[in-house]
C-alpha cells in the first residue's frame, strides 16, 4: 500500500494522516483501572485468589473474616497497579516534553514556530545544528553547498559515528528562498519499522522540475530522534509523523521470557493445587458424614433437620477457603521484588565496569537473573564480541607480491614504501581503491589534521592505511573526491555507489577521473564475492593463496579489484540502475540484479589483510566457563579459516594434534548429506573432551542441512559441545539458537552489532556488548556489558547467587503457607471436621504479609560461598544447571518439613493448653507463636552468611511479633484482649515454645549435620574450607564421561537418527533420582565424573520442528 505525501500543501495533508503527537502511554485516566485489573486478573493465580476472596463474602461458608484474603489481595494489586501507574506517568511526562517542543515549520510560505505535536504530513520542517529531528523527514535542503548534512543516530540504532545524509538529486541547486515555496509529491510505502530501508520516489512540480521521477533511499532521510550535527541548518518534508514514524513503529513491549525456575514454580503450584483439591474433597466428605452421624448426637450442635439444596457444598467450600493459603498469595510480589534487587546488584557491580570507556553493566530485564545460573550453551559472535573490533591494516598482496610478511606490518615494509615512491602502477591502483571505494567522510580540523568518519571499521582501517602510504583522502565536496598523492591532488567524480549488502558481500563505486575523463569501477569485498568476477585469463591462484595464508593467521581479508568502463556501456547501465532505484517493489533485489551487469571482467588487484585483536581475558573466560559445564558455539559472518584461527587463539578449540575439526561442507544436498553422515558417525563414537572435537559448517551447507536434514543436524547439535558456524546470516544465527532451545537447552547469545539482534532476542538470555559497532545489540539484550570477560562474573557470581536465593525464597514461601494450613487441617479433626479456623483473620493476614515475609526478603544478601571461591571453582555451577535447589525432590523435602513442623506445633500446643480450659484465642496464639519461632530458626538455619541486616530481620522480626501482639492485646475491642499479657507471664508458654523449637528443629539439625559430615556435597567441602580458613581443596576439572562406543554401527540414516545410549551425568541433588542428571561414583575429591546434557533418549529430548 502506497502513501502519497503532497509537499507544502496543507489542504491535502490535513486529514489524510495522523498528526505528530507521540504517545507511549499504556493507559489513560479513564481506562487505567479496568485495563490494569484485566491484565492482573489474566493470570491464573490472581483469578484463583479472587475466587477465594469472593467465596469468603458468603458468610455461611467463610471460616475467617474476608479481610484475611481481601486485605493481602488488595495490597498486592495496589502495589502492582501503583508501579504500573508510576511507569506510565513517567512515559506521559516524556511524551509531553517531546510533544510540546517548539520547531520551525513552513506555513503558507512563511516559517513559523509551532509545537512538535502540530506537525502534519507534507509540512516542511527546518532544523538547526544540534536540533532533534521531530518526525521522519525527506531531506530537501541543507546549509552545505554539496547538499550534505551529518546526523547522530545513537538514539535510533545505538551507533555513535556520525552518518552522512544528502538531498535527492532533484533538489540540488534550489535556492534557499525557493525552498519555502517548493511543491511536489513523494510516493512512499506505508509506515514500517525498518530503519535500514526506505524506497520512495520524489516528483517535483514545475517550475522546479518537469515531473521527472527521482528515487529516494534511506540516505535521503532524517529519522525521528536523530540529531543534526556539524551542519548549520537543514530542512525536510514530513513523511511519517507521531506513532507512525519508524521509531514509533519499532516501539513495543517485548514478549516476556519465562525462566526455567518460573516454569518449575508453576508446575509445583499446579501440584499443590491438585493436592489441595484432594484434601478439600476428602475433608468435605468426612465433614458431611460426621455432620449426619455424630454431630446430631451432640446437644450443643443444632443442625436443622432439613437444609437448602446446597447444604452438601457448605463444608467442602469452607475447607476450600481454609486450605486456600496453601498457595502463598505474596509469592509473585516477593519474587518480583527480589529479582529487581538482583538486577540492581548487576548495575552496581564495580568489578564489571569497562574502565577504558567508562561503561557499566546493565540489566534491562529484571525477571530472568536466575536463568544466568542455568546456562548450558553460549552462542557468541566473533567480531567485536571476542575481538576488539579495532581494525588495523597489517599485510597485503599486490599483483602476486606479498608485503608485510617479514616485518609483520605492511606499512613498515621497505619494498612497499619504495613501490609507492617509485609510482608502481599496480600499487597506485591498489591504494586508490583503498582510499575511495568506501563511504568514509574526511573531516579536516582548523589545525589541518584529518580525521575520518566511517560506518565500517574495515573501511576506516583501509583509508587510514592508504593515507600513511601517501594516498591521502582529504576532501569530499558533493560528488567530488580529492586525493593527495605525493603532494599532487587527484580528483574523482563519484557517479554511482553500488552499496554493500549481506547477500552481495561486496561494494563498488563508479567514478570518473577528472583529469583523463575515464570511467572506472572500483570494487572490494569477500574473496568468494569478488574472485568469480575476475576477467577471463587472469590467474587468481596467487590471490586465493594469499587469502588462505592471511586467514590462517586470523586476519580479515578483502579482495580489491577494478576495471575501466566504456562511456556507452555506462550510459546504458546507468539508465537501468536509475530505473531499478525508482522501483518501490523489490527495489533491493532489482538493484542487486542491475549491479551484477556492471560488476564483471574485473582486474583483481590484490588482497588487503586486517587484524582484529582479541579482547583481554577472552581465552581465560572461555576456559573458566567450560569448566562450569557451559558449551560454546561461535556464529560469525567471517570466512572459515579466519574463524578457526580466532577459535584457536581464544581457547575455543584445541590445536592439533589434540584438537579435531570436523568439516561440514558442500554446495549440493548429496555433498552436505555425506559430510553430515561422516561427522555424525565421528561424534557418536568420540571420547574427546568438549573443546578437542568441534564441527565447522558454513552458511551454504547450514542452509541445506536445516532445510533437508534437520533431524540429523539436531542430533549433531546435541552431541557436539563446540561448533564454529561461518558465513552465517543473522537469520541463520537465530535459527541455530532456536534449534538448541527446541532441545530443551538454556541458551545465552552474546553479540555487539545490529546483525546479532535477532540471535540475542531469540535466546533465553540475550547479552549485548557495548562495542564500537554501537549499542543496537546492547539495547535489544536482556543484559549489556562492556567486555566479553565480564560474562564470567555475570554467570558465575550473579547468575548462581540469583538462582540459589530464588530457589530458597520460593520454596520457603510454600513452606510457611503449608505449615499454617496443615495446622488448620489438624484442628478440623478435633472440631468435628467442620472447617472451623483455629486462627483469627488478623493473625492470618499478619502471618502471611509481615511476620514471615520480612526475614526471608533479606535472603537476597545470602552467599553460600564467597565470590572468590565461586570464581576459583566454576564446576559448582552444575548444581544450578540441573536444578539441584529447586525440583520436585527438594520441594518434597520442604513439604515434608512443613508437615512435620505442623504436627509438632499442633500436638504440643493442644497437649499443653487444650485440656486446661484455655480460651480458643490462647490456643491460637500459642500455635501462631510456635510457627513464628520455627520459621525464625528455619531461616537462620538456611542462611549461610550472616550480616547485621539479616540478624535484625530474623530476630528483630521475632521481637516485633511480641511487641505488636502486646499492643493489640491492650485494645479491648481487638478480640485478643489481655491474651498475650497472660501468656507471657506463664512459664508454661515459654516451655511450650522451647519444646516446639527443640522438637521441630532437632531432627532437622541432626539430618543437616549427618549430610554435612557423612554425605557432604562439594559445596559443603568448600564451605568447610572457608570456615576453617585453610587452603581450599582442588575439586578437579570437568571430565566428560566416556561414551559407550557403538562397535557395530549400522548404516546411518540422515532422516532417522539413532537413539543414543544412556549417559551418566553429575548428581545435582541429594537424592539419586531427583533430577535429570546424577553423579557417578568417584573418589572423594574427584569432583565431576561427567558432564553432558544428553538424555537417555534422543527423541524424548529433541522436539522436532
Amino acid at each position: 500500500m502506497k502513501r502519497f505525501v503532497y509537499i507544502n500543501d496543507d489542504d491535502l495533508s490535513q486529514d489524510l494522516y495522523c498528526d505528530n503527537r507521540i504517545s507511549n502511554r499504556k493507559y489513560t485516566v479513564l481506562n487505567f483501572l479496568p485495563k490494569n485489573l484485566w491484565e492482573q486478573f489474566s493470570r491464573f493465580m490472581n483469578q484463583y485468589f479472587l475466587l477465594i476472596a469472593c467465596l469468603q463474602l458468603w458468610s455461611l461458608i467463610t471460616p475467617v473474616n474476608p479481610a484475611s484474603t481481601w486485605g493481602p489481595l488488595i495490597f498486592i494489586f495496589a502495589v502492582s497497579a501503583t508501579k504500573e501507574a508510576w511507569d506510565d506517568y513517567n512515559r506521559f511526562l516524556s511524551d509531553k516534553k517531546a510533544n510540546e517542543k517548539e520547531v520551525w515549520v513552513v506555513k503558507q510560505g512563511v516559517k513559523k514556530h509551532i509545537k512538535a505535536q502540530d506537525i502534519r504530513v507534507g509540512n516542511i520542517v527546518w532544523l538547526r545544528e544540534n536540533d532533534e529531528v521531530p518526525c521522519d523527514l525527506v531531506l530537501i535542503g541543507t546549509s552545505e553547498p554539496q547538499g550534505l548534512c551529518h546526523v547522530e543516530t545513537a538514539a535510533l540504532d545505538g551507533e555513535t559515528d556520525l552518518k552522512t545524509r544528502m538531498i535527492p538529486p532533484a533538489c540540488m541547486g534550489i535556492d534557499l528562498e525557493l525552498l519555502h515555496k517548493i511543491k511536489g509529491v513523494i510516493e512512499c510505502p506505508k509506515p514500517d519499522r525498518d530503519i535500514r530501508r526506505f524506497d520512495a520516489n520524489l516528483r517535483l512540480f514545475p517550475p522546479f522540475l518537469d515531473n521527472d521521477v527521482c528515487p529516494i533511499t534511506v540516505n535521503n532521510t532524517l529519522l525521528q530522534s536523530c540529531y543534526l550535527r556539524n551542519t548549520e541548518w537543514a530542512c525536510g518534508v514530513a513523511i511519517y509523523t507521531g506513532n507512525e514514524t519508524k521509531l514509533g513503529m519499532s516501539r513495543g513491549v517485548p514478549e516476556p521470557k519465562l525462566t526455567a525456575m518460573d516454569a518449575m514454580i508453576d508446575k509445583l503450584t499446579g501440584a499443590i493445587f491438585v493436592f489441595q483439591i484432594v484434601v478439600v474433597i476428602v475433608l468435605g466428605i468426612a465433614g458431611n458424614v460426621w455432620k449426619d452421624t455424630e454431630a446430631r448426637k451432640q446437644w450443643y450442635v443444632r443442625y436443622p433437620n432439613e437444609g437448602p439444596w446446597y447444604e452438601l457444598l457448605v463444608i467442602p467450600l469452607r475447607f476450600e477457603l481454609l486450605c486456600s493459603i496453601m498457595i502463598p498469595i505474596s509469592i509473585k510480589v516477593s519474587l518480583d521484588l527480589v529479582k529487581s534487587l538482583y538486577a540492581k546488584f548487576i548495575d552496581w557491580d564495580n568489578e564489571m565496569v569497562d574502565l577504558e570507556t567508562g561503561t557499566w553493566s546493565h540489566a534491562a530485564n529484571t525477571a530472568i537473573s536466575e536463568d544466568l545460573g542455568q546456562v548450558e550453551y553460549i552462542m557468541t559472535d566473533k567480531t567485536g564480541t571476542l575481538t576488539e573490533n579495532k581494525m588495523i591494516f597489517k599485510r597485503c598482496c599486490i599483483n602476486g607480491i606479498f608485503y608485510g610478511n617479514e616485518t609483520g606490518d605492511a606499512l613498515k615494509d621497505v619494498e612497499l614504501l619504495n613501490s609507492v615512491t617509485s609510482g608502481s602502477p599496480d600499487v597506485i591502483r591498489f591504494l586508490t581503491v583503498m582510499a575511495i571505494c568506501n563511504t568514509v567522510i574526511p573531516i579536516q580540523s582548523k589545525s589541518g589534521a584529518i580525521s575520518y568518519k566511517a560506518q565500517s571499521q574495515d573501511e576506516e582501517a583501509l583509508v587510514r592505511a592508504a593515507a600513511r602510504l601517501h594516498m591521502i583522502f582529504f576532501h569530499k565536496n558533493a560528488n567530488i573526491l580529492e586525493i593527495n598523492f605525493n603532494s599532487s591532488v587527484i580528483q574523482y567524480e563519484v557517479l554511482d555507489i553500488l552499496e554493500f549488502t549481506s547477500d552481495r558481500k561486496r561494494m563498488s563505486v563508479v567514478v570518473r577521473d577528472c583529469q583523463s575523463g575515464k570511467i572506472i569501477l572500483l570494487s572490494k569485498g569477500a574473496d568468494e564475492a569478488v574472485l568469480p568476477l575476475a576477467c577471463a585469463g587472469q590467474q587468481t591462484r596467487t590471490v586465493s593463496e594469499a587469502v588462505e595464508q592471511y586467514a590462517q593467521m586470523g586476519l580479515r581479508t578483502l579482495c580489491l579489484a577494478w576495471r575501466e568502463v566504456e562511456e556507452d556501456e555506462y550510459r546504458e547501465w546507468s539508465s537501468m540502475f536509475k530505473e531499478a532505484n525508482s522501483t518501490l517493489v523489490d527495489r533491493e533485489w532489482r538493484v542487486a540484479e542491475v549491479c551484477q551487469r556492471l560488476e564483471h571482467d574485473l582486474e583483481i588487484l590484490g588482497v588487503a589483510a586486517i587484524e582484529d585483536r582479541l579482547q583481554d581475558g577472552v581465552p581465560e573466560t572461555i576456559e573458566t566457563l567450560r569448566k562450569a559445564g557451559i558449551n560454546f558455539w561461535m556464529l560469525t559472518g567471517d570466512k572459515q579459516n579466519t574463524a578457526i584461527q580466532i577459535a584457536l587463539s581464544c581457547n575455543f578449540v584445541s590445536p592439533e594434534p589434540k584438537g579435531q575439526l570436523l568439516l561440514i561442507n558442500g554446495k549440493t544436498e548429496d555433498e552436505v548429506c555425506r559430510s553430515l553422515e561422516r561427522v555424525l558417525l565421528t561424534m557418536r563414537i568420540t571420547n574427546s573432551e568438549p573443546k578437542d572435537v568441534a564441527f565447522v559448517v558454513d552458511g551454504w551447507a547450514l542452509e541445506i542441512a536445516l532445510k533437508h536434514y534437520r533431524k540429523a543436524f539436531t542430533e549433531l547439535a546435541i552431541l557436539s559441545r563446540t561448533a564454529i558456524c561461518c558465513r552465517v546470516t543473522p537469520s541463520q544465527k537465530a535459527q541455530l539458537v532456536e534449534l538448541l532451545k527446541s532441545c530443551d537447552y538454556r541458551t545465552l547469545a552474546v553479540g555487539d552489532g545490529g546483525n546479532d539482534v535477532r540471535m540475542i532476542q531469540q535466546a533465553d538470555i540475550g547479552v549485548g556488548i557495548s562495542g564500537r559497532e554501537g549499542l543496537q545489540a546492547a539495547r535489544a539484550a536482556d543484559y549489556s556489558i562492556g567486555r566479553f570477560r565480564f560474562l564470567k562474573r555475570l554467570i558465575l557470581v550473579h547468575g548462581r547467587y540469583s538462582y540459589n536465593r530464588t530457589a530458597f525464597l520460593s520454596q520457603y514461601s510454600f513452606y510457611k503457607s503449608l505449615l499454617i494450613c496443615f495446622i488448620q487441617i489438624f484442628f478440623s479433626f478435633i472440631s468435628g471436621v467442620s472447617g472451623t479456623s483455629l486462627f483469627n483473620s488478623v493473625s492470618l493476614m499478619a502471618y502471611n504479609v509481615f511476620y514471615t515475609s520480612i526475614p526471608v526478603l533479606v535472603s537476597v544478601l545470602d552467599k553460600d560461598l564467597s565470590e572468590r571461591t565461586v570464581m576459583q571453582h566454576p564446576q559448582i555451577l552444575f548444581y544450578c544447571q540441573a536444578g539441584r535447589l529447586l525440583n520436585p525432590s527438594t520441594f518434597a523435602g520442604w513439604f515434608g518439613r512443613s508437615l512435620f513442623h505442623a504436627i509438632v506445633v499442633f500436638l504440643i500446643t493442644i497437649h499443653s493448653y487444650a485440656y486446661e480450659k484455655s480460651e480458643m484465642e490462647e490456643v491460637s496464639m500459642v500455635a501462631l507463636s510456635g510457627c513464628i519461632w520455627l520459621q525464625a530458626f528455619v531461616v537462620a538455619l538456611e542462611t549461610n552468611s550472616f550480616t547485621i541486616l539479616q540478624h535484625l530481620a530474623i530476630w528483630g522480626n521475632l521481637f516485633a511479633f511480641y511487641i505488636i501482639n502486646l499492643m493489640v492485646s491492650a485494645v479491648p475491642a481487638s478480640g485478643m484482649y489481655t491474651i498475650m499479657f497472660r501468656l507471657c507471664r506463664q512459664p508454661s508458654y515459654w516451655i511450650t515454645m522451647f519444646l516446639i523449637v527443640a522438637m521441630g528443629m532437632g531432627p532437622v539439625l541432626a539430618l543437616k549435620y549427618f549430610r554435612f559430615t557423612y554425605r557432604s556435597s562439594k559445596i559443603n567441602i568448600l564451605q568447610q574450607a572457608e570456615r576453617l580458613g585453610g587452603p581450599i581443596l582442588s575439586l578437579g576439572n570437568i571430565e566428560p564421561a566416556p561414551r559407550s562406543l557403538e562397535k557395530d554401527v549400522s548404516p546411518l540414516s540422515i532422516s532417522q537418527p539413532k537413539n543414543r545410549n544412556p549417559v551418566y551425568e553429575p548428581l545435582l541433588s541429594d537424592s539419586p533420582n531427583s533430577t535429570r542428571r546424577s553423579f557417578g561414583p568417584g573418589a572423594p575429591f574427584d569432583f565431576f565424573q561427567s558432564q553432558s546434557r544428553l538424555s537417555a533418549n534422543y527423541s524424548r529430548n529433541c522436539k522436532d520442528n
